[in-house]
């Protein structure tokens, strides 16, 4: 595994060392990497991409460094978690452009993915006495969309990754900027919890993608009220066709404050981008989740995916605001896809629980002590350093552990002034030793094409 850079590991020793005074909702760092970003970055973007696991999308990366398949696999899982006789399936190149069979990703399709049963002792989980063994991934999709009518083609929707050339877009990154090794999302469940808790923290107590989501339903603060109390400037761009957010429109406070104007329609973001008029924070919401859709999301192309990466890398390298912007991809969550690194725990951000009746009739409770599955997750900047992979990071408290969803807010704390919102934003590790001290002049102008590929693997049915 590539390590941080000497340069990286001196700032995150500072960050570690650093002393932080709180005063109302501001947070006041005193350290050189926190001064070194605050110098260099004055905006950053977002790009929330859906459902998509890190051995899934980078699986065939061939970037030395990378925990992935093609450096350490294959990884296999049983047809059958209780009968070995049926067989196995193990990771192998060249992925669907799309598929058909949407993977479980609810938290007890997770729990079965991560740990064989959909419920799991959380006290044996805690003690770690329960490890997750990452071995449920091909019997779940098996389950859910009958193995009888195509094993082999529901087996290689979980568990086989793309190629470099499949993913053009994709590899470009990798090659050229920061690719986190361990970057989790916050929940080991679906899409708009995740999305909540990056924003604000938590997902208070909602563990599915319920009414609450479409109906202002959430009063905590969260960042977009942090930005604008602190003097910061932000936008939520969003494709108008749906499926994703955007988030800013999840809070009544958004709309109570008169800022429901700042959630525009993403073709906005090219005309900012391209006039130098972008925001301190920009949030772009794809659109989700049909064939035609641009999130990555099942049943949409990867293809689409890369060429909206390709179309907000384009504008922000080619606008005038290139050498002090941060961009950030990152992925919601993991979408049922394999992945062979065990999700971590982590500090639950409040009291509340979340409980759902499981596939096998009981009720399992979830505490929010733990983190999801592994995805992809990138940094993107002129300050940032070419072909260059994370490993672990570094907390306040000193604690060398996975980066997950709430590590952007943690960052972003520090970059405009607020304080975590929560023991799990607080314990997250942040990135600002990533930044140089330097700017690089050698970024690339234009990411490569994205082509459809591989015919898209379609539901077989009876």
């Amino acid at each position: 595994m590539v390590s941080t850079s000497v340069k990286g590991l001196l700032a995150l020793a500072a960050v570690a060392s650093a002393s932080y005074t709180n005063s109302s909702s501001k947070c006041k760092p005193n350290n050189a990497a926190v001064k070194n970003m605050k110098e260099h970055i004055k905006a950053v973007v977002l790009l929330v991409l859906e459902n998509r696991s890190f051995d899934n999308i980078l699986g065939g990366q061939t970037l030395a460094g990378l925990d992935n398949p093609y450096h350490n696999g294959p990884f296999c899982n049983p047809h059958n978690l209780t009968n070995p006789s049926e067989g196995s399936a193990c990771s192998a190149a060249k992925d669907y452009d799309s598929i058909a069979d949407d993977p479980d990703h609810a938290i007890y399709g997770n729990n079965i993915e991560f740990y064989g049963t959909f419920n799991p002792s959380n006290d044996d989980i805690a003690s770690g006495k329960l490890a997750p063994k990452q071995n449920g991934f091909v019997h779940e999709q098996l389950r859910l969309y009958d193995a009888k009518v195509n094993a082999t083609l529901l087996s290689e929707q979980v568990m086989n990754y793309y190629t470099e050339d499949q993913v053009p877009v994709l590899t470009s990154l990798v090659q050229n900027f920061v690719t986190f090794n361990y970057w989790h999302s916050a929940i080991p469940g679906p899409t708009d919890p995740n999305r909540l808790a990056l924003v604000a923290g938590s997902s208070f107590g909602h563990g599915q993608n319920d009414a609450a989501f479409t109906a202002k339903g959430f009063n905590e603060t969260s960042i977009f009220q942090s930005l604008t109390e602190g003097g910061y400037t932000w936008k939520n761009y969003h494709d108008p066709a749906g499926g994703t957010g955007p988030e800013a429109s999840w809070f009544q406070w958004t709309y109570d404050a008169g800022l429901d104007k700042n959630v525009v329609d993403l073709d906005n973001f090219y005309v900012d981008a391209s006039a130098g008029d972008l925001p301190n924070f920009s949030i772009i919401n794809p659109s989700c989740c049909g064939v035609d859709t641009t999130s990555m999301h099942p049943t949409g192309l990867v293809s689409l995916g890369e060429g909206l990466i390709k179309d907000v890398y384009d504008a922000v390298r080619g606008g005038p605001q290139w050498n002090e912007t941060l961009f950030i991809i990152t992925y919601d969550e993991t979408g049922g896809f394999h992945d062979h690194v065990a999700p971590p725990l982590a500090p639950r951000p409040d009291d509340l629980t979340y409980t759902a009746t499981t596939p096998a009739g009981q009720d399992y409770t979830f505490d929010f002590d733990r983190l999801g599955g592994r995805m992809p997750t990138f940094l993107i900047s002129p300050w940032v350093d070419k072909a260059f992979v994370e490993g672990k990071g570094r907390n306040a408290a000193g604690e060398t552990v996975s980066y997950s969803a709430t590590s952007i807010l943690r960052t972003l704390g520090y970059l405009f002034d607020f304080a975590p919102y929560n023991p799990r934003v607080e314990w997250s590790p942040s990135f600002e030793g990533l930044i140089n001290t330097e700017a690089r002049t050698d970024a690339i102008d234009e990411l490569p094409e994205a082509n459809p590929f591989r015919v898209k693997a379609r539901k077989f049915r009876k």
